[in-house]
């Protein structure tokens, strides 16, 4: 039994990447303490599995209760950390939350791997590590430049610490993921992005807009130095996100066991405005969205967009999903939360 510790796994991505790892033949643990998901995601999980889903509510910053998932869970091949704040927005305005759970959690996910001799990770990072870059597409060499938001700054500590580790040769093989802007749900609709409260994400913000729960979406920002000005993205469907965390995983166990830490692009390739995203979204669904272009947002990059051939070449993933398929299935996902009673999300 391959089981496999999902720090974070009833959280958007956490969620979509469960799924994938059972198809893929490994057993996942699902730790998360639901501070930023809802636990109706768990029984869509068992449904979209037909698994008895091991689920432990608890705090990654404690390591007393982290370290006794091990113990009850043993044989585990590897660990896959999600768990942390993620609102480039709510970290501007409260770092210091930012500073204790993003980087807190992935010091003590550490020392409990090492306590248990646990060596496989797959850390869960961000293109916000590239700040506002000199040149693009960006490639795993582009230079980190100084973050644009506390959340992203947490997003290079934690990176620097894996990497420290690896230098003091610590017992650690490691991936490093960093995501562009996943967007969309599973194509079924039993699972999807589920913010609590008003989202600060483009696409959620969109479909309850386009479901009357909110009443205009304000694109942040129409004088940026783009085709259109607003700002621009690369956006990559979560279900292909999920599939290169169990490349990822797959790809460890096959290599040798001295300390690594390798870097990976995780995205399409392709830059896209906020607003060429509007009205992808509108042409798909056959809607009419309203929409205002506002003032610029603290802590925005302007532009950004990755060259994924990294992953590609040495993972064998890429992705496989458009912008039309993740716009369609974030709608689907939102009629389907609708037709289950959900009012406006708490």
């Amino acid at each position: 039994m391959k089981k496999v510790i999902v720090t974070g796994g009833a959280g958007f991505i956490g969620s979509h990447t469960v799924v994938e790892l059972f198809e893929a033949g490994y057993t996942p643990v699902v730790v998360d303490d639901f501070s930023n998901s809802h636990r109706s995601v768990l029984d869509a999980l068992r449904a979209l599995t037909s698994a008895d889903l091991a689920v432990y509510d608890l705090d990654c910053t404690d390591a007393e209760k982290l370290a006794e998932v091990f113990r009850d869970d043993g044989h585990i091949c590897g660990a896959i950390h999600f768990a942390a704040y993620k609102s480039v927005v709510e970290s501007v305005r409260a770092p210091r939350k930012y500073y204790a759970n993003n980087i807190g959690s992935l010091v003590t996910l550490l020392g409990v791997m090492q306590e248990f001799g646990l060596e496989n990770l797959v850390f869960s990072s961000s293109c916000t590590v590239y700040g506002q870059p000199d040149a693009l597409p960006v490639t795993e060499a582009t230079p980190l430049q100084r973050a644009q938001s506390p959340y992203g700054f947490t997003k290079q500590v934690c990176e620097q610490l894996i990497d420290d580790l690896v230098d003091a040769k610590s017992p650690l093989r490691a991936v490093t993921l960093r995501y562009f802007n996943p967007i969309g749900a599973h194509p079924s609709g039993q699972i999807g992005e589920l913010p609590i409260g008003v989202p600060d994400n483009l696409v959620p913000y969109i479909t309850q807009t386009a479901a009357g729960l909110r009443e205009t979406l304000t694109v942040f920002g129409g004088d940026y130095a783009t085709p259109d000005g607003s700002c621009v993205r690369d956006y990559i469907h979560v279900v292909d996100l999920a599939k290169a965390h169990v490349k990822a995983l797959d790809w460890i166990t096959t290599q040798k066991s001295e300390p690594f830490n390798e870097v990976f692009n995780l995205g399409t390739g392709e830059g896209v405005s906020v607003l060429e995203a509007v009205r992808t979204f509108e042409a798909v669904n056959d809607l009419k969205l309203n929409y205002t272009v506002g003032a610029r947002r603290p802590g925005d990059v302007e532009k950004i967009y990755a060259n994924v051939d990294k992953a590609r070449d040495v993972l064998g993933w890429r992705a496989e999903l458009r912008l039309g398929d993740a716009m369609r299935d974030a709608w689907n996902w939102q009629t389907t939360l609708a037709q289950r009673g959900f009012a406006k999300q708490r």
